[in-house]
């Protein structure tokens, strides 16, 4: 079964793969989806297929069926090595098998293996799952069909082992030979406001004038440049609220599939707040693999490494005075500003933004596991607590060991992690912000990196939620046992989900209970109580069963090397309970009805997936010996780096790092002893080296906008200075600028930063929410320096710039 990984386009065999036809059932906040892939072998042998593809982690897999020349075989769910050996008889005995898995390494990659399929015929295997929903910020509910599937980048001394570096076929140069179709129902107590894609869609149908059901699908010609995204805007969907579920009738009462089950959907209401004053450590984790070249999405030509730079701006930008902070990078080796984190003040500010400026994707692979070791291993700072940021595209292979890595250390941060791109690992993004008890973003399509990060850093900024809990009202006799862990962090405008068994008697009257979502908020009791009835709904595919089940797996499994022993047994035996697949079980069908011996080997065959390459090679290699040096540099880093160049640096074919010269050559700890050196590595194309070390010289921060300008203005307690460059973002010139300042004995600095929010509030709002928290630290800074002046500041700043800002926005 184990094929190497082949170019299948490039050999131009046939792809028995023809098409893929997606169902997909919302209701309210769950999705139900039925994906069926029909495949035809054209060939004259037969062949055995593999088709890996991507799907979010938090998908719940229970059946996997196929439909062969008329004759539906179910498959069932068995131990994964009971499987792969049922699998490998059943090829040997001549019949047909069929076989549905989850990665060795990562939860969100799949391989469909199609064994001994005869020349000539056709099989048609489906898959359903169901999964939850995710909230976006402006209250959208989200689904995403995964169409984009990146290579993940192998981790140094893991198991080679996974189905994506096995069975995956990489880069192909054609279109894909098979078509995809999506259909969707949504239904919902609620009114559907609208239902909006990335892709382009056929008309929507809504059935009925009250608007609470609607029918959606996938234009024609869709190509596979981009998973698909339906966003579903109900009314008023923030109402909490609980679904009991009948257990299966069959199945044992206490079961977790013979007892009732109860989805619970809170949105606490968690008042917006000020961000808090209490310090922290801010550590930002920043990926620069050579995968960060690419374009963030096919319709902007900025790279998302020049987006990340923009983004550490902001944030740095944001950050409060008295905080500590530092920024990473990774890829193949590992670099970091400073040797350990510093405190926020305008000078180390300033050298993180000149270091900003340099960064590449030039560092190689992608290796997450290592840096994230180091920043664990530093000493904690007292009353400071570790706020970590972690940005990727997610292209990692070992993924169970990166997230284990995060829950070993849960205890001492949380973790706000990015996926970036199309094709960034849910498993890994996902699996971190869960086991810190973070939050995790998804950046695609036209999602900017900038506000996302901005939101999360809102949210680490916020006062701590304490004393989480959740307490029952139940009739007597009935008991309620969580199946999900309890929440441990909570954020403004987050909804959790949490599942329950109820367990003993379930009364047979119209009888109603009551749960209650309590915490305490800046020393205030808050509580969400829930009236339900008790009388459970029978959904034939025991939807809230299965999402239980897989939370209750998630929960415990650990991929399948890092689990427990104890917890592997508790995971197959619930996953074989609830037909739930997990990293431990897999799914197999037999057709014994074809018993012909095979003769001679089957034909192999990868089907590729839609993999976006269209970024620069990551590494590039100069044919000429290569010799490291490490150079001290002192203050100002480009006036001397200009110096040693004019130093007949050309001359001596001395050239610097970049992305065509990196590791595997040097290792990290040899070309930074220090995080001041700048490296020179001698090379044999002098006139290209000349290029790039004025390509250096002259790098700039992506000042792409006025608006990125005036914030890169902004100092680190948040005024502005009153000088040239401030006049010329805001359109006017110094001298008139200074005359418009009629209040006496007032800082220039005063008046240049009210005039700087007034800009904002007045030419910026697209875009509030990545220069929000910078704007309040202004603010706050305008507040200890103007008195009782503010109002007549704000009123000749509106007049000088002709805004009709409001005093009000002033306000702490």
């Amino acid at each position: 079964m184990n094929c190497p990984c082949g170019l299948v386009t490039l050999k131009q065999e046939p792809v028995p793969l023809k098409s893929i036809a997606v169902s997909v059932s919302i209701l309210e906040f769950v999705a139900d989806v039925s994906a069926t892939l029909n495949y035809e072998n054209e060939e004259a042998v037969p062949v055995e297929a593999f088709f890996v593809f991507p799907m979010d982690e938090d998908s719940a897999v229970y059946s996997f069926e196929a439909l062969v020349n008329g004759r539906t075989i179910v498959a069932e769910l068995r131990d994964k090595e009971k499987a792969h050996s049922e699998y490998e008889d059943a090829l040997s005995q001549g019949h047909q098998a069929f076989l549905l898995e989850e990665d060795t390494l990562s939860g969100d990659i799949f391989c469909c293996s199609v064994g001994n399929l005869p020349p000539g015929s056709r099989a048609a295997l489906t898959l359903k799952y169901v999964r939850e929903l995710a909230v976006e910020a402006d209250g959208a509910l989200r689904y995403v069909l995964p169409a984009v599937l990146n290579p993940r980048y192998q981790l140094s001394g893991s198991l080679d082992n996974s189905l994506l570096s096995m069975q995956c076929p990489k880069d192909p140069e054609r279109p894909l030979p098979y078509t995809l179709s999506l259909a969707a129902s949504v239904r919902s107590q609620h009114t559907i406001d609208r239902i909006q894609s990335n892709c382009s869609l056929n008309a929507i149908k809504y059935l009925g004038n009250d608007r609470t059901s609607a029918e959606v699908s996938l234009a024609d010609g869709h190509k596979f440049d981009r998973d698909v995204e339906l966003l579903i805007y109900y009314q008023e969907v923030h109402t909490p609220n609980v679904t009991v579920e009948m257990g299966e009738p069959n199945a044992k009462p206490d079961s977790l599939m013979g007892a009732p089950s109860a989805m619970m959907s809170f949105y606490p209401d968690i008042p917006k707040t000020q961000p808090s004053k209490a310090c922290g450590e801010f550590v930002f984790l920043m990926d620069r693999s050579g995968s960060m070249d690419c374009p963030m999405n096919k319709d902007s030509p900025q790279s998302r490494i020049e987006a990340a730079k923009e983004t550490l701006i902001l944030l740095l930008k944001s950050l409060p005075l008295g905080c500590y902070f530092n920024i990473h990078g990774f890829g193949s080796s590992y670099e970091t500003f400073f040797n350990k984190s510093v405190e926020y003040t305008q000078k180390t500010m300033e050298e993180a933004l000149n270091r900003v400026k340099l960064l590449k994707a030039n560092l190689g692979g992608t290796e997450i596991l290592n840096p994230l070791q180091i920043i664990y291993q530093a000493p904690s700072i007292p009353d400071h607590p570790l706020q970590l940021f972690v940005f990727t595209d997610g292209e990692v292979t070992d993924t169970s060991r990166v997230i284990e890595e995060v829950r070993k250390n849960s205890p001492k941060h949380r973790c706000f992690s990015f996926g970036i791109g199309e094709g960034a690992s849910t498993s890994l993004i996902k699996g971190i912000a869960r086991a810190s008890g973070g939050a995790a973003e998804f950046i695609t399509g036209k999602d900017r990196m900038q506000s996302k990060a901005l939101r999360s850093l809102k949210r680490a900024l916020q006062p701590t939620v304490e004393g989480v809990s959740l307490s029952w009202d139940l009739p007597s006799g009935l008991s309620a046992q969580l199946l999900s862990p309890p929440e441990t962090s909570v954020f403004q405008g987050q909804r959790l989900i949490i599942y329950a068994q109820l367990l003993g008697t379930m009364p047979s009257a119209e009888v109603t209970g009551k749960v209650c979502f309590k915490y305490t908020f800046q020393g205030k009791s808050v509580e969400n109580k829930v009236t339900f009835p008790l009388q459970s709904q029978l959904d034939p595919n025991f939807t809230v069963h299965r999402l239980a089940a897989k939370a209750f797996i998630q929960a415990k499994d650990m991929g399948r090397w890092g689990t427990d022993e104890a917890d592997v047994k508790t995971i197959v035996q619930a996953s074989l309970e609830c037909g739930v697949m997990s990293s431990h079980t897999a799914f197999i069908a037999i057709d014994k009805a074809l018993n012909q011996p095979v003769q001679g080997p089957l034909a192999q065959r990868n089907i590729p997936t839609s993999m976006l390459f269209q970024c620069p090679t990551p590494l590039s290699y100069s044919p000429g010996p290569m010799l490291c040096l490490s150079v001290p540099l002192s203050k100002p880093r480009l006036g001397i780096f200009k110096k040693l160049r004019k130093s007949r640096l050309a001359s001596m074919g001395i050239r610097t790092c970049s992305s065509s010269t990196i590791t595997p050559h040097v290792q990290a700890s040899e070309r930074f002893s220090d995080p001041e050196d700048v490296v020179f590595c001698l090379g044999s194309n002098p006139s290209k080296d000349e290029s790039e070390a004025q390509e250096l010289e002259d790098a700039q921060v992506p000042e792409t906008d006025q608006l990125l300008k005036l914030i890169i203005l902004q100092r680190a307690n948040g005024c502005w200075e009153l000088d040239d460059q401030l006049a010329t973002i805001l359109g006017v010139n110094l001298p008139d600028m200074m005359a418009a300042l009629t209040v006496k004995d007032v800082e220039p600095s005063c008046w240049a930063t009210v005039l700087a929010v007034t800009w904002l509030h007045t030419n910026g709002q697209g875009r509030k929410c990545e220069w929000e928290l910078l704007e309040r630290k202004a603010v706050a800074w305008i507040h200890n320096h103007t008195g009782c002046v503010l109002q007549t500041l704000v009123e000749a700043a509106a007049a000088f710039l002709k805004s009709s800002v409001d005093v009000a926005v002033f306000a702490l």
